[in-house]
């Protein structure tokens, strides 16, 4: 049965499994019941042997020109299906504000609220409008003027995606959506969701939250998250806040810890500019306190059973003096713990409470490195599947939040670089 034969993987690779097919050699006999579709400007209902007739088979509607405010439907399909791919290019590709300004939604199963609801640059991987070239399993741009996903996308009944042009402009998209049309979909399919916010001003020793509290079942399998620090820190190290997951009933603390922001992201000792596979940073600008990078548990596993919650702390670190100065400026800074010049907790201990901050502004405290709480503006993409096509979490913020000092914090210090 097509039903036997049709799986989902956990992982979020398609696999189809039989006594006679397997996934595993491009060679291996086709499944029945499953059958290769595109939708693009020149085929947008994706349907058999109608592709290519806005021009008499030549060349004739490659791209949408989508007006300030409206929205663009780019995939509406019924049936059962797997989005496997998407690539998407224009004036999006050039125009760091419609990156931020334009918002991608995916609904499945005829669903109410969308599963996927984020600004469009930061749904593809780069964070505060941004794009690089970079190169991931789930997300790439080849040279760094191109959207791509190959992120795999179930569905039982419905897909509908659109775009929604909340930008000042026009936005001239090209697009294409590869998927499959799939006889019959196993009930207890995972869903694929994506999740953005953005916190302008974190709370001084409180950890941002990657993603809320997300009620049900399935697997979180990464972020990816921006940074623009206030310039008051400028010239300390941002990224000694550990990545925290509360799985099934966590509360106060959580089961899985890491150990730094770098350290989560696979590097250590700062992070430069790189992309891999699962991990990567594709802008690190410690000049002006700009960072954009990410993570995929595609290898590791993060499983959840009821509930789930993703968390970073907001914490940098510097000396003494660095940091004393930041307070003189204004700078919001309470430190966390200290370390002597052989690496070793010194004897003021891992916390600091707030009655021993004099002790630490005394002249004989010694001049050690120092992690402490720092306030930044942060935003975050969360990726997952989960048991149902709605999810409990709220909506994507308003465009004044997503575009926010955006021109005067990320934009002009990297004027000339895409």
């Amino acid at each position: 049965m097509i039903k036997e034969m049709v799986t989902f993987c956990l992982l979020g690779f398609l696999c189809f499994c039989s006594t006679q097919v397997s996934a595993q050699n491009l060679y291996d006999p086709i499944p029945e019941g499953v059958r290769t579709r595109w939708i693009s400007p020149e085929n947008p209902t994706g349907e058999k042997g109608k592709g290519g007739l806005t021009n008499k088979g030549a060349k004739g509607n490659a791209f949408y020109i989508v007006q300030p405010g409206e929205t663009k439907v780019l995939m509406d399909v019924k049936g059962s299906g797997i989005v496997q791919r998407m690539w998407m290019s224009g004036t999006i590709g050039t125009n760091r504000e419609q990156r931020r300004a334009v918002r991608i939604d995916m609904y499945w199963d005829g669903a109410a609220k969308p599963a996927v609801s984020a600004p469009l640059g930061d749904f593809f991987g780069v964070a505060h409008g941004l794009l690089t070239a970079f190169e991931s399993k789930l997300f790439l741009s080849p040279e760094g003027r191109s959207f791509n996903s190959n992120v795999k996308m179930p569905y039982r009944k419905s897909a509908l995606i659109t775009i929604t042009n909340e930008s000042s402009s026009e936005v001239w998209i090209w697009y294409d959506i590869n998927y499959l049309e799939v006889d019959d979909m196993p009930e207890d399919i995972l869903y694929f969701h994506a999740y953005w916010n953005r916190n302008l001003k974190t709370q001084l020793g409180e950890d941002y939250q990657i993603l809320p509290r997300l009620l049900g079942k399935g697997r979180f399998i990464g972020t990816n998250i921006g940074v623009i620090g206030d310039e008051r820190y400028n010239g300390t190290w941002f990224g000694e806040g550990e990545v925290k997951i509360y799985l099934d009933g966590d509360k106060e603390h959580p089961t899985l810890v890491g150990t730094g922001t770098e350290d989560y992201i696979g590097t250590g000792w700062g992070q430069g500019t790189f992309s891999n596979n699962y991990v990567g940073s594709t802008v690190s600008n410690k000049e002006h306190d700009i960072y954009t990078f990410y993570r995929f548990h595609l290898e590791d596993d993060v499983f959840f059973h009821q509930d789930c919650r993703v968390t970073i702390q907001q914490m940098g670190s510097s000396k003494k003096s660095a940091i004393l100065k930041m307070q003189e400026k204004g700078a919001e800074a309470k430190s966390v713990w200290f370390l002597d010049r052989r690496g070793n907790i010194t004897k003021h201990g891992r916390l600091l409470e707030a009655d021993k901050m004099k002790e630490f502004e005394q002249e004989d405290f010694p001049e050690t490195s120092t992690n402490y709480y720092r306030s930044d503006d942060v935003c975050a993409t969360a990726y997952f599947y989960l048991d149902k096509p709605e999810s409990n979490l709220p909506e994507l913020p308003s465009i004044e939040t997503r575009l926010k000092n955006l021109k005067e914090k990320v934009y002009t210090p990297l004027d000339g670089k895409k």
